[in-house]
């Protein structure tokens, strides 16, 4: 079910659309509803980040991360068995999975790890140096003429 209604931003707003998009999004509308695999997401600190993925019975090949365009995503596809063994019980999952991040500017990938299960992906934001704040010195009216004429 949807609690907002987006329309009266794009009438309103100019060069917002990506923004009101992802808004859109991340409402669930587009979304299947799937939880499969369950995550988590961390903040290590002031400019770093780390998403957790609980994906037990995947290998590192079976596991594909991808960035385009400021969207992570993670596919995951078990190669089928030679030999099917019979289940009495079939408890772990080990469906194909996609799942999709949007990343805010700025934000990359510094690496990932699969450990015990849990698929670590490790994110920084590096923000350029022109876009940080910058102190700027307040002068007191008088120009200063150089002597190199």
């Amino acid at each position: 079910m949807r609690h907002f209604d987006f329309a009266p931003l794009y009438r309103s707003t100019v060069g917002f659309d990506r923004l009101v998009s992802l808004l859109d999004g991340i409402s669930g509308v587009d979304n299947d509803g799937t939880t499969y695999p369950p995550y988590n997401i961390e903040r290590l600190g002031d400019n770093q980040y780390r998403i957790t993925m609980a994906v037990a019975g995947f290998s590192e090949a079976e596991i594909n991360i991808e960035v385009k365009e400021q969207a992570l995503s993670v596919k995951g596809e078990k190669k089928p068995a030679e030999k099917e063994p019979q289940y009495l019980h079939r408890g772990i999952a080990t469906r194909t999975f996609e799942r999709r991040f949007q990343l805010a500017d700025h934000v990359e990938v510094s690496g990932a790890e699969l450990k015990d299960g849990l698929l670590h992906i490790d994110l920084v934001r590096n923000v350029p140096e022109k876009l940080k704040p910058r102190q700027i010195p307040v002068g007191n009216g008088a120009k200063q003429i150089s002597a190199s004429a």
